[in-house]
């Protein structure tokens, strides 16, 4: 039966209600994505079942782990956690498990979801989200990749939505996602690596950016780490409900304990064309004490961040990351950009070694648990001449539009800011191609509004016909005074 995307959504969202009341709402996604996924795992494999059985005409060989894209062990599929009644969370728990065992693949990615917990989840519940899951039949047939994982991208929203502030964590609003990729063209044949991945949205953008642009996104080598396991298990599904197989997310604290290397046990840090990210903001505890000491791998080639804020150390870690013609985009808190001590010398240096190519300025209140504005920074490795000892800023301050309860950006916020950036001239009161020198004279700070003012130019004053003009105020004020007293006497208000 044939299902629009908008059935798909509210289908999926209505099985998060069901949840409702027995557990936290900042928990059930991780449940609700693991059924997803088990779901279209189990009826993907029945529909290549049937065509092999037609094709071989021998259910044995038809169900030969090398006939289906990922193997679904006899026992431990869909239809067979269906036979029950009781214990279904156990039965739930032990198909995972199976699943994980028979494909390389999938290893660690129901690591998060435990159903075995009747406190949690009694027999009843489950029952109900097991039928609610039964309402459409996600085979190929009926939800292409492309449905499925537009619905997936939608329920991971509505789940930021819902979480608030911790909504953050692990989604960065799809359209500031959509500016940094346009800004960094990526195009065939790149390697992309985000350091702080979430639930992939970037690594997305980025494939599907290539995709619009009738190019070849299979050519793109996908790369990111993430170090919360239900986020990385998140991020894992959603690129295989995209169909993408091969990009190589890795578990772990990126800041600690890289995982992306140039070989087993080195120190040396992958390079890639493009690295884009948007790690926590002014992370407290981001690993100081490894750093001070000097970092294992290399990374703070251009100083230690201080402790109390870990911006610069992904970011460091994000150029360390570049090669030789690599550029990243990474999105900031303002600070970063006009903050002194230990911070203020790590901008320096990156501006003395014509790295940043430029700042993007962004209105308030666009992301999940921060109201504040941020930016968007870009560095480059291999600047174009035309770029050398210059920065682009572009001040989007502006941008948005109201949200009820968040801004966001439209089309036309997206492509105004992303063809002023790639134009690099001037614009009045948007955008301005600052020499280096000028920065320098500021003591590097890159403030946006110090650049690109959205003001009123501020009118010419004449200190000396201004002075003029109060010493007249002045002059009849003591006229005014010395009437008003005279007329007070009269009355007998006043000696």
């Amino acid at each position: 039966m044939a299902i629009t995307l908008n059935e798909l959504e509210q289908h999926l969202w209505g099985a998060a209600n069901i949840l409702r009341g027995s557990i936290d709402s900042g928990e059930y996604k991780s449940y609700i994505f693991g059924l997803l996924f088990f779901k279209r795992l189990s009826d993907v494999w029945q529909e290549e079942f049937e065509q092999k059985l037609k094709e071989y005409g021998d259910s044995s060989l038809a169900a030969d782990a090398d006939e289906h894209r990922f193997d679904l062990p006899k026992g431990h599929r869909w239809e067979d956690v269906r036979k029950h009644t009781t214990n279904i969370g156990e039965h739930l728990n032990s198909a995972f498990q199976a699943v994980e065992d028979a494909n390389m693949k999938l290893r660690g990615i129901f690591q998060s979801v435990d159903f075995n917990n009747k406190e949690r989840f009694s027999d009843e519940i489950l029952e109900r989200l097991l039928q609610h899951f039964e309402k459409y039949e996600i085979s190929n047939a009926n939800v292409d990749a492309d449905m499925l994982g537009n619905a997936y991208e939608y329920l991971i929203k509505q789940f930021a939505d819902d979480g608030g502030t911790r909504g953050g964590e692990f989604y960065t609003p799809k359209e500031v996602v959509t500016l940094m990729v346009k800004c960094l063209e990526i195009t065939e044949g790149m390697s992309v690596y985000d350091p702080t991945c979430g639930s992939g949205g970037m690594l997305l953008e980025s494939y599907r950016s290539v995709e619009q642009a009738g190019l070849n996104p299979r050519s793109l080598s996908l790369y990111g780490q993430e170090r919360n396991l239900n986020t990385w298990a998140i991020c894992q599904m959603n690129l295989f409900l995209h169909d993408i197989d091969d990009a190589d997310v890795r578990r772990g604290d990126t800041l600690r304990e890289p995982k992306h290397l140039v070989s087993e046990g080195s120190k040396a840090i992958k390079t890639y064309d493009r690295v884009i990210a948007n790690p926590p903001f002014s992370l407290k505890e981001w690993g100081h004490t490894q750093w001070k000491n000097g970092d294992p791998y290399g990374r703070d080639v251009y100083g230690v961040p201080p402790a109390s804020y870990g911006d610069l150390a992904f970011v460091q870690h994000m150029v360390a990351s570049l090669n030789e013609h690599g550029k990243l985009a990474v999105v900031v808190p303002h600070g970063v950009l006009f903050r002194g001590g230990a911070e203020g010398k790590i901008r320096q240096a990156f501006i003395e070694n014509d790295l940043v190519e430029g700042v993007i300025g962004l209105g308030p209140n666009l992301f999940y648990g921060a109201a504040i504005p941020a930016a968007i920074l870009f560095l480059n490795q291999h600047k174009p001449e035309h770029l050398k000892n210059k920065i682009m800023i572009v001040n989007g301050a502006e941008e948005f539009d109201e949200g009820r309860a968040q801004n966001y950006l439209r089309d036309e916020h997206i492509e105004k800011l992303s063809d002023a950036y790639l134009g690099f001239e001037d614009i009045e009161k948007l955008a301005r191609l600052v020499d280096v020198s000028e920065i320098e004279g500021n003591d590097f700070n890159l403030n946006v509004t110090r650049y690109v003012s959205l003001g009123e130019e501020a009118e010419k004053i004449d200190v000396a016909i201004e002075a003029q003009k109060l010493t007249e105020l002045m002059a009849e004020r003591d006229a005014t005074e010395k009437k008003m007293t005279a007329y007070l006497q009269e009355l007998g208000y006043v000696e």
